[in-house]
């Protein structure tokens, strides 16, 4: 054998040693299920977990070396970074230890390749970093994000540590609070990216200076502008700050793909299964709060959702982009795009996303539709066994293997901690391949290409910065990648190109003509990032055959204040054909600014063609005064269903109040030839102010003809309400007696009772027993004095049937003001002998221990429980879960909802099972104090008057604070009669719940709870 044969036969061996180092085959993974004490050992992290087919895990690292990790970041060297949340919201768990020297950044390494880590090293400790909620690493430099700043950490010397600390932001809410700034990224045209959630509130320079976006808008959402949660872009050094969408709750990470395509997850309130999936376009309203008003998604509206998963988001609303996907449950976390190949093809290319409620990190298989997206389900890893399994990130490894951060928790996070001692770090992998990361080259362009290439971000990162510095130098390199069959690595190569001084507009004008649709939009927004002007480069593709291209362009047209732009905007809006709603969300943003103009465009090029199923909903999106008269039209038409179209009143809620009540008159007061003309009326009646309409009785008459229309229906309600139509007050007794759904009796109740139809609700709990059920849950639902004041005397009522006597007892003790009622009515002998037993029943399970020490003296009971036995104790226990419902039936109902039984004032528990391991749960009903909800964090509010009210804020506008009480009802407070708002300080859930009912009724209770909302 010659020596060039020696050679190859030699390098064919040393590529078999290694290709069999990296692909030995491991044992088989299937899914175990162990009692809880051996589960949660870090041994059996792996033996909880279903993972994917065609998919291996290790256990990269746990329990002792890390402890709750919030959030990962992996560097150009494979190690993996994390921020540890040990000193999470300590002020809620008072009995639990902190480091009084603050929370770690942690690195770990993996020296051998087995896929664990051997190394553990601090980057930076400090009280600065506690329970930070972002990690980003580029390079030297360390982002990382913990209310109310943004920390840039530098480590000058490599010795891995931080030498250097620098304010990015500041004067951002949410301090050890989930809904503050999070993980910062990096894009593929440099930019960083980055969000916040709903208390996050605004931005302030590293000077202390109030963000202003490129349009001079201050960056919060106090100014009406921008809404609750944002996402944003801006440059390194924190300039020209973009708010990319607003109006979220809680997007807790954004993702960017090479196309520069953004990603993100959205949090519902708790309980409402409303969790979704966005793809934001940029400049986007959200929906999470009413647009013009800022009010909440409870508050009720014309033409809203049908189901609260949808209304919780406004998506009937103009304005508002539609979701790409809504997940029910949940508690979102981290989210990517995997842009590599090393894992199956189903997730090439796609989102990868953890929910730690729902134990399971999941991918979202993207397809286009129209200038939109539709989404798949696909598990990658599942808590199958392991309800403690809590991912809190995911992050891409050089070699294309995915890492999944592990909170490890009974809950998941969000307001409490129950463990601090574990957490996780997994990595993933399809079976046999080990953990290998090439050293990168950097030396040259063609090194820094290939680096390009990587599937990891901070790979990227270091590619993308030489390539940037060598400018011109890099042409040739970048060229050829250009000239790749991935589109996304040509896409990273255009952003390149697209900034050489110069040169970048000329590879831009060449990229806007390319066949792939995903080439001409990175080109469109490459070029909005050039100091050109954009109308020549886009002008050419108003027509283009695909509907993504186009969104893009509209999207690009915004706030340009140029002459020519709205023949452009208006020759996109007439290929739009009717069924599209994010081409119609693109046309809006578009047009924003210039409405005037873009719909005087239109409508001449269309001309009297415009009265179309398209041209119709172009007009119920727009935004000028033009739009009004055709609005009226179309309302008016004879050819359509008024109650089917809904949205075109709504739209009106989106124009100046003095034009809306103009136009909400000239409905109320027009004859026009319409079949439901009365129906149009009373829909306009509901929207107009009372005091713009004459006090005759003409107006009299037209609004009881118009209630005539609208009997039986909900608008019926607030019409006779707003009015105050004392002689409807009949047909309000029958609604609440008879109307199928609980929030339309309580409604219907409330209203009558406002207009003085107590004698009416007596005189109809005597006559019919079959309506007296109905009606006294319905007095029940709302803790006011007079349906105490009724619930009260049919008690005393001894002629009253005995049954319904029972059911109005239960009613009356509802609630803090109700337990004191009973405590009265029996310390006072005024109850009658036959009811003390209920009486002693319900007082002796009184959510106060106060009460239940007065009745037990009373009646000569011991109010007195034995201790609680340790958790641990509790635990060994297994109740039965069908007493349990009925514990909560006594216990709990009067302040929580299970599949629509219930009151609705704490979160809704149908899915609490899921939300909260067992731990979690007895903790939750033992110390409720220990963990609150966000948005249920009580305040107690003083009026003028001297009334006050104790309950959680619904609902926020500048006029109005909407509270719901304790009972449920919902309180309109006007902002101007508040004298004070206090914090409650404390859950507005009682403490003593726990020992108020036997242990036997306790463990039961916990049972029942942990059953909900697992599959």
């Amino acid at each position: 054998m010659n020596r060039l044969g020696r050679i190859l036969l030699f390098g064919l061996s040393l590529g078999l040693v290694w290709w069999t180092s990296c692909r030995q085959t491991p044992p088989a993974q299937t899914p175990e299920k162990l009692p809880d004490d051996q589960q949660r050992l870090a041994k059996n992290a792996l033996k909880g977990l279903k993972i994917d087919q065609g998919l291996y895990a290790t256990l990269f690292a746990s329990e002792p070396v890390i402890t709750n990790p919030t959030d990962i970041d992996i560097d150009a060297r494979g190690r993996i970074w994390l921020c540890e949340g040990y000193n999470y919201r300590p002020e809620l768990n008072p009995g639990d230890p902190v480091d009084s020297l603050g929370d770690k950044i942690l690195i770990l390494e993996d020296r051998d390749g087995d896929g664990r880590a051997d190394t553990s090293k601090v980057f930076y400790q400090g009280n600065d970093v506690n329970a930070a909620l972002g990690i980003c690493v580029l390079g030297h430099q360390v982002i990382v994000s913990c209310s109310p700043k943004v920390l840039i950490f530098t480590d000058t010397d490599g010795d891995d540590r931080a030498d250097k600390k620098e304010v990015l932001f500041e004067g951002i809410g949410g301090i050890q609070h989930d809904h503050g700034v999070h993980a910062f990224t990096f894009g593929p045209d440099g930019k960083f990216y980055f969000n916040f959630g709903n208390v996050g509130d605004s931005l302030l320079d590293k000077n202390g200076r109030v963000v202003t976006d490129p349009y001079g808008v201050a960056v919060n959402n106090r100014e009406g502008t921008y809404r609750q949660g944002m996402v944003f872009r801006c440059n390194p050094d924190g300039s020209d700050l973009e708010v990319l969408g607003h109006n979220f709750r809680n997007p807790y990470e954004v993702a960017v793909d090479a196309f520069g395509n953004l990603w993100q997850s959205d949090n519902d309130d708790d309980g409402n299964k409303g969790v979704r999936i966005n793809y934001v376009m940029k400049h986007g309203n959200y929906g999470f709060t009413d647009e013009m008003t800022g009010a909440g998604w409870r508050t009720a509206r014309i033409n809203q959702e049908d189901s609260i998963p949808l209304r919780h988001w406004h998506l009937n609303d103009p304005g508002v982009v539609p979701n790409l996907l809504q997940t029910g449950a949940g508690a979102p976390t981290g989210i990517l795009v995997y842009e590599g190949d090393l894992l199956p093809e189903v997730f090439h290319n796609q989102i990868i996303h953890a929910d730690a409620l729902q134990h399971v990190v999941r991918s979202y298989p993207v397809k286009k539709s129209g200038a939109g997206y539709t989404a798949d389900v696909v598990n990658v890893v599942e808590g199958i066994y392991d309800n403690w399994f809590r991912p809190s990130d995911v992050c891409v490894a050089p070699d294309g293997s995915l890492f999944i951060a592990d909170w490890y928790d009974p809950g998941v996070g969000g307001h409490q901690v129950e463990d601090l001692n574990q957490g996780r770090i997994y990595r993933i992998a399809p079976p046999g391949v080990t953990y290998q990361v090439k050293p990168l080259d950097l030396k040259d362009p063609e090194g820094a290409v290939e680096a390009l290439k990587n599937p990891n971000l901070a790979t990227r990162y270091l590619a993308w910065q030489k390539l940037h510095g060598w400018g011109a130098k890099a042409i040739p390199a970048l060229k050829k990648l250009y000239g790749s069959a991935n589109p996304r690595y040509r896409a990273r190569a255009l952003w390149l190109l697209s900034k050489i001084p110069g040169q970048g507009i000329n590879y831009v004008t060449e990229a806007l003509k390319d066949k792939d649709e995903n080439i001409r939009i990175t080109a469109i927004r490459a070029a909005k990032e050039l100091p050109v002007d954009i109308i020549p480069l886009v002008s050419g593709l108003v027509k283009d055959p695909s509907p993504q291209v186009r969104r893009t362009v509209a999207i690009a047209l915004y706030h340009l204040k140029d002459a020519r732009v709205p023949e452009l905007w208006a020759t996109l809006a007439g290929q739009y054909e009717g069924k599209d709603r994010w081409y119609l969300e693109a046309l809006g943003i578009g047009a924003a600014g210039q409405w005037d103009a873009c719909l005087a465009a239109w409508l001449k090029q269309t001309g009297d063609q415009w009265n179309t199923p398209a041209g119709r909903d172009i007009v119920w999106r727009a935004r000028t005064q033009q739009a009004l008269p055709l609005l009226v039209s179309m309302i008016e038409d004879p050819a359509l269903d008024p109650e089917e179209n809904l949205k075109y009143f709504r739209a009106l809620d989106f124009y100046p109040d003095s034009s809306r009540q103009r136009i909400l008159l000239s409905l109320i007061g027009n004859r026009f030839d319409h079949p439901r003309q009365s129906f149009i009326r009373a829909m306009a009646l509901t929207q107009v102010d009372p005091g713009a309409l004459p006090r005759t009785a003409a107006t009299r008459t037209l609004i009881s003809q118009s209630l005539e229309s609208v009997r039986g229906r909900r608008e019926f309600v607030t019409l006779v309400g707003k009015f105050a139509v004392k002689d409807r007050r009949s047909d309000l007794l029958d609604l609440a007696a008879s109307a199928p759904q609980a929030e339309w009796r309580d409604q219907a109740l409330g209203t009558l009772l406002d207009l003085g139809g107590k004698a009416l609700v007596v005189a109809r709990l005597h006559s019919d027993h079959t309506a007296a059920e109905r009606l006294i849950e319905a007095l029940g639902a709302q803790e006011t004095k007079t349906n105490k004041d009724i619930l009260e005397s049919l008690v005393l009522e001894e002629k009253y049937p005995g049954a319904l006597r029972q059911q109005a007892a239960r009613a009356l003790a509802k609630g803090w003001s109700g337990e004191d009622r009973m405590l009265r009515l029996v310390v006072s002998h005024r109850l009658p002998a036959e009811m003390d037993s209920l009486a002693a029943h319900l007082l002796m399970q009184a959510s106060r221990s106060a009460v239940r020490d007065k009745a037990a003296a009373y009646f000569g009971l011991d109010s007195s429980r034995a201790a609680l036995p340790p958790l641990a104790t509790l635990m060994a226990q297994h109740g039965n879960a069908a007493n349990g419902q009925e514990v909560f039936r006594t216990y709990c109902a009067s302040c929580h909802r299970v599949s629509g039984q219930g009151t609705d004032f704490g979160p809704d528990l149908s899915a609490v099972g899921g939300k909260l391991a067992r731990e979690a749960i007895y903790k939750a009903i033992i110390t409720p104090d220990a963990g609150i909800n966000f948005g249920f964090e009580g305040y107690t509010f003083r009026l003028k008057t001297g009334q006050t009210f104790t309950g959680y804020v619904t609902s926020r506008t500048p006029e109005e604070t909407s509270v719901k009480v304790i009972g449920g009802e919902v309180k309109t407070l006007p902002v101007a009669d508040i004298v004070s708002r206090t914090p409650y300080g404390r859950s507005l859930m009682p403490t003593g719940l726990a020992t108020a009912m036997s242990r036997t009724q306790l463990v039961d209770l916990v049972e029942y709870l942990s059953q909900l909302g697992k599959p």
